[in-house]
């Protein structure tokens, strides 16, 4: 019988390498810094499989600031900024667990988000920032006073983006008709990405309707997300992206295991599954979705 410690060993380690892809594809959302190992070495181990570009996002102005610098270091990455939904609650409180309180602000206040905003429009401009995102709404764990930041945060976003002419990457949890109601209001850009899609088949239609992208991660495999499964069987395939939201999101069979961009092939397969496709064909069109989608 294997020790304790030796199952915790394989838990945490990282999962193989899958059969490459014929067709390469790009992982359109992936957070390279907070992945183990160097970049070079998360972008070699992609390239093997048939993953060739990587999209790095930013959720801070820390992370943002990095991703810029990677992108123009890498002819494989391309960047996007944001300050991430949870992130606007908690500059506006001054409160690293301010979005989840309510009650008095502490300091900080709508000066320092205008400030932080100021550093996403900058970064923005940029050549290599191809997106920007992820921002949205997330309401598992926000009160009142953080989702009016986290509204305010995204209209200021959604505006970054038509100005620079840059892609939009929408964080949506548990948030569906505010984010919608929030796009309408403002106006999409023409280029509008809902990154880990997790709506459902109802939803896509309305998505397809817009003309907004959709990008499945690995939790499309999970058993529980029959939704997920029925939303990448209607979505319109000219609309189709993938992606890992790595380290997060690993796909099954190695679900709890640490994500990374080499896993893509495991979520394009189950997506060409539940589509009865050949997975070439998939991989042609989310290939071709993914530049258009971020204009490179």
């Amino acid at each position: 019988m294997p020790s304790s410690s030796s199952s915790a060993g394989e838990k945490n380690a990282a999962p193989p390498l899958p059969e490459p892809l014929r067709v390469p594809v790009a992982d359109s959302h992936t957070h390279l810094d907070m992945q183990s190992g160097t970049v070079d070495e998360a972008l070699a181990k992609a390239v093997s499989v048939g993953v060739t570009t990587v999209v790095q996002v930013g959720c801070d102005i820390r992370g943002s600031q990095w991703a810029a610098r990677t992108a123009a270091q890498y002819d494989a990455v391309h960047a996007t900024v944001a300050l991430h939904p949870n992130e606007a609650p908690r500059i506006v409180h001054g409160d690293p667990d301010g979005w989840s309180r309510q009650g008095a602000r502490t300091p900080g206040g709508d000066a320092a988000l205008d400030e932080a905003l100021a550093e996403i429009d900058r970064l923005a401009g940029l050549p290599e920032v191809k997106g920007v995102g992820e921002t949205g709404l997330d309401y598992f764990r926000t009160g009142p006073e953080g989702k009016e930041a986290q509204e305010r945060s995204f209209r200021a976003h959604i505006e970054i983006a038509k100005r620079h002419g840059k892609a939009l990457v929408i964080h949506d949890r548990e948030a569906h008709a505010d984010v919608l109601r929030v796009l309408k209001e403002e106006g999409a850009p023409e280029r509008t990405v809902f990154h880990c899609y997790s709506g459902d088949a109802e939803m896509a239609e309305i998505c397809a309707r817009a003309g907004y992208f959709m990008s499945f991660a690995g939790n499309v495999t999970f058993k529980n997300a029959q939704n997920l499964r029925d939303a990448v069987a209607v979505a319109p395939l000219e609309l189709l992206l993938v992606e890992t939201d790595a380290p997060f999101l690993t796909p099954a069979p190695y679900r709890g295991r640490p994500n990374a961009p080499y896993l893509i092939p495991v979520t394009v397969r189950a997506m060409a599954a539940v589509r009865g496709i050949d997975e070439d064909a998939l991989a042609t069109a989310l290939a071709a979705n993914t530049a258009r989608a971020f204009g490179y």
